[in-house]
């Protein structure tokens, strides 16, 4: 028997921050947390969902404690908003990076980022950095950042990061996952740097079937590709339950260690926990330092000695 939500370690006491969590595996990863005892923020662009989706939470975990908090990645006045509104909590021992959109038409984000780019990496990056006091200044904290297998699909361009010249769908999801876990590797270099303790690892879910695969469909009004995508969903992907399980081991099981990948392990697409690959590429430091450079510049987050992050 794999590793499965029965083998969590009691989070009594933990606070936890889970982005996107009134669905798929964030709402599964969010769900878990609470019933092995965690306070879960559910950090959600939507009140509704978000409030509805704590409400199915309770009625699963009976006591779980669970409370929403607005977050639209896809605006960083929004992930500074919510930065200060955490600024009153004692502690953040979980940040969980699960927030993401897959292979939608050309669109933008509120500060004018190709939205895969900006809600996927730039977003989190922004928020990962605004929250790091707080993470930083509790023991055996961890950040885990959702990536996905697709980051093999392309490296990063970094001469053209919100894909002006030309965009491909599924060639900017592939480099928003990339951007992911460069992220992961530099700020794991950091952190190592500076001798703080603080765990940030990645993970992925293999094929879950989660609405991410129907949104961009849907968004185009592709009725036939949206009715295929959740034909494969029924026949090929795991539940989300399955897909949050790489992240929950990532952030609660012993010896995960900085810069880890986590995925399925059977063929990475579903099944119990493991380490997984990924390309070459996610491990360069300097595309990871290039990379993170550039997001300082784009976001106004700093993270200043690591201690502080300035927007």
């Amino acid at each position: 028997m794999g590793w499965s939500a029965k083998d969590i370690p009691d989070q009594t006491g933990r606070v936890a921050v889970v982005t996107g969590a009134n669905s798929g595996i964030g709402f599964h990863t969010a769900c878990e947390l609470a019933r092995h005892g965690a306070r879960v923020l559910l950090a959600c662009r939507s009140e509704r969902r978000g409030q509805e989706a704590a409400t199915r939470m309770r009625a699963e975990a009976p006591g779980a404690r669970v409370a929403f908090r607005l977050l639209d990645l896809a605006d960083l006045a929004s992930v500074r908003a919510l930065a200060e509104d955490f600024a009153d909590e004692e502690r953040l021992d979980l940040l969980i990076n699960n927030a993401g959109v897959m292979a939608l038409p050309y669109t933008r984000t509120a500060d004018g980022f190709e939205a895969q780019f900006g809600v996927n990496h730039l977003g989190h990056f922004a928020l990962t950095g605004l929250l790091l006091p707080k993470l930083l200044a509790t023991p055996d904290a961890r950040v885990v950042t959702v990536s996905s297998g697709m980051h093999a699909l392309a490296n990063i361009d970094p001469g053209d990061l919100n894909s002006e010249r030309r965009y491909r769908r599924w060639i900017a999801y592939g480099r928003s996952k990339t951007a992911n876990l460069l992220f992961v590797h530099e700020l794991a270099r950091r952190l190592a740097a500076a001798g703080s303790p603080l765990v940030v690892a990645a993970s992925h879910p293999g094929y879950a079937d989660t609405n991410l695969q129907t949104a961009g469909p849907a968004m185009e009004g592709r009725r036939l590709a949206a009715r295929l995508a959740k034909a494969a969903n029924r026949v090929v992907a795991q539940p989300p339950s399955g897909g949050a399980l790489p992240t929950l081991y990532a952030a609660t099981a012993p010896g995960v260690a900085p810069d880890d990948f986590y995925g399925p392990h059977w063929p990475g697409l579903r099944g119990s926990p493991a380490k997984s690959w990924r390309a070459s590429w996610t491990l360069s430091d300097t595309a990871a330092e290039r990379l993170w450079t550039a997001s300082e510049q784009l976001t106004g987050v700093r993270y200043e000695g690591l201690g502080t992050a300035t927007a």
